[in-house]
């Protein structure tokens, strides 16, 4: 951290225990993401003069270039949090993951969704199970009848357009899944 790590004790008194547990924290999270600039972090109790049944409340701040992560972690109703420690525990768990994410995306390793690949039916065998579905760049991918979902197998007819999950079979590529893109188009 660019920064020294900043820790704000509001309505409890300052504790070297709650302190050290805090320090320890933030050295992990620096694992998590490369150029942290600062934190702060809040520990909260509601009211000073209570001494039974007080959730504590803790707040942390993270700055990186360009992003600020903000976890303000309580519950008035997460009877866990009257331990001080969990609190702690949580709200860097939360940060952490936001930290993560944060990272996934800086480096543009955010999960993105495929399009299936597509394809016509050219072949039927209904007495063997299976048919051939050619792809858009004329392959032909094998599909036994319990690979197609939410369709009767009976019903298929040549020409009906596909999409499907690729596998490689013991024989070459198969779809594991085979979806009825319109089910009243068929291509002839």
């Amino acid at each position: 951290m660019q920064v020294p790590l900043q820790i704000t004790f509001h309505n409890l008194d300052h504790s070297d225990y709650i302190e050290t547990a805090v320090r320890e924290k933030a050295e992990k999270i620096e694992q998590f993401a490369e150029h942290i600039t600062s934190c702060r972090v809040i520990i909260e109790a509601p009211h000073k003069h209570h001494h039974k049944g007080v959730i504590y409340r803790v707040k942390i701040d993270i700055t990186l270039p360009g992003k600020e992560i903000v976890v303000n972690h309580h519950s008035d109703k997460h009877h866990a949090h009257e331990d001080v420690y969990v609190a702690i525990r949580d709200a860097f768990d939360a940060a952490r993951r936001q930290l993560e994410d944060y990272e996934r995306k800086r480096r543009g390793k955010v999960k993105s969704h495929e399009v299936p690949p597509h394809g016509l039916i050219t072949q039927l065998f209904p007495y063997e199970d299976y048919g051939v579905i050619e792809t858009d760049d004329k392959r032909e991918i094998y599909f036994h009848r319990n690979s197609v979902l939410e369709e009767d197998f009976d019903k298929l007819e040549i020409g009906m357009s596909v999409h499907f999950t690729e596998e490689m079979g013991e024989k070459g590529p198969q779809a594991s899944s085979v979806h009825i893109e319109n089910k009243h188009h068929v291509i002839g």
